[in-house]
């Protein structure tokens, strides 16, 4: 498939260097974890039209990229620098169904780089953002776990506001659509993890989506993790924001999913108790956030092929159904 993309765009550079430019796009830097996410999502023709996408936005905003980071796994993302100097990042968002650029690009403009990344140009309809250049991720720098979870909280915290009538998707609608992609996806992957475990996600997710209340919805991140945690001067701000009106607890929902070596050397229960004396939140809706994320994420990975990660968060949601399903 890919050499067959690969021939197509040759076919229709119209010059030697324009040829070389797609085949650094797509031989030699395009992660293959967004690759493999777009040709999942039937992205093929994005795929295709990415040298084009990136040399038009090259000359609308004046810039020029470079180094490709291969860590993304939505997007096509590289360094850019502005015909001024000033340094930046270019994002190229694969197409998703619904409205995943216009929600980033939402939460983007809400936070104006108070939390989150700041956001200097965008164009909806290409699913491109020019954004500022942070620092190293938080995964990068090794830091003892109860460092990182509180750096997490802290600035997740910052994000969290109310933004009432921005057109996010309520934690309600979020919650709906990983009820359905858990309960399709399990089967059209084999059932790689238990009955209970699903069961038991579906379980937590349906009382977060009966607890939704607009009245206490904040504006949330929606995918908080080390990985989304990068260096700004002497702080942090997250990027790759999904974007949601839901209670705070999610964002710290999203945490009790990472690091599942970790979380079951101790009692899994002890993180969500943290996290929420630490946040002033809901335990029980931390923990159950929780639950619906490991199995989703899992999933997720599974389907793209990003292991041993996925085969630890199922293997991590099938212990904890049977061991401790349920907060105290």
């Amino acid at each position: 498939m890919l050499r067959a993309i690969r021939s197509s765009v040759s076919r229709r550079c119209s010059s030697c260097s324009a040829a070389a430019r797609c085949a650094t796009l797509f031989g030699m830097t395009l992660p293959e974890t967004v690759r493999r996410k777009a040709l999942v999502a039937d992205a093929s023709s994005w795929l295709a039209g990415l040298p084009a996408v990136v040399a038009s936005l090259e000359r609308d905003w004046s810039i020029t990229v470079g180094r490709v980071y291969g860590d993304a796994t939505e997007a096509f993302v590289t360094e850019a620098v502005a015909d001024d100097g000033t340094p930046a990042v270019l994002k190229v968002l694969v197409p998703r169904a619904g409205d995943a650029a216009a929600n980033e690009m939402t939460v983007l403009r809400l936070t104006d780089g108070v939390g989150c990344v700041r956001l200097l140009r965008y164009d909806e309809a290409r699913g491109a953002m020019l954004l500022e250049r942070l620092g190293r991720s938080l995964s990068e720098l090794e830091l003892p776990i109860g460092t990182r979870h509180e750096i997490l909280c802290s600035v997740a915290q910052q994000v969290w506001r109310p933004a009432p009538h921005c057109g996010l998707p309520t934690g309600a609608d979020k919650g709906r659509w990983l009820a359905e992609f858990v309960a399709t996806t399990w089967e059209e992957l084999d059932r790689p993890c238990s009955v209970r475990a699903v069961d038991h996600a579906l379980t937590c997710v349906a009382r977060r989506i009966a607890a939704h209340d607009d009245d206490r919805a904040v504006l949330v991140h929606g995918d908080v993790h080390e990985w989304n945690t990068l260096e700004s001067g002497a702080g942090f701000k997250l990027v790759d924001p999904d974007g949601l009106l839901a209670e705070a607890e999610y964002d710290l929902g999203v945490v009790m999913r990472e690091d599942q070596v970790d979380l079951l050397q101790g009692h899994p229960h002890d993180r969500a108790h943290w996290l929420a004396r630490r946040a002033g939140l809901d335990a029980t809706a931390i923990w159950e956030w929780g639950v619906v994320e490991r199995v989703s994420t899992g999933l997720v990975c599974a389907t793209v092929g990003l292991q041993p990660v996925g085969g630890q968060m199922l293997a991590a949601a099938d212990r904890i159904a049977v061991e401790c399903p349920d907060l105290p």
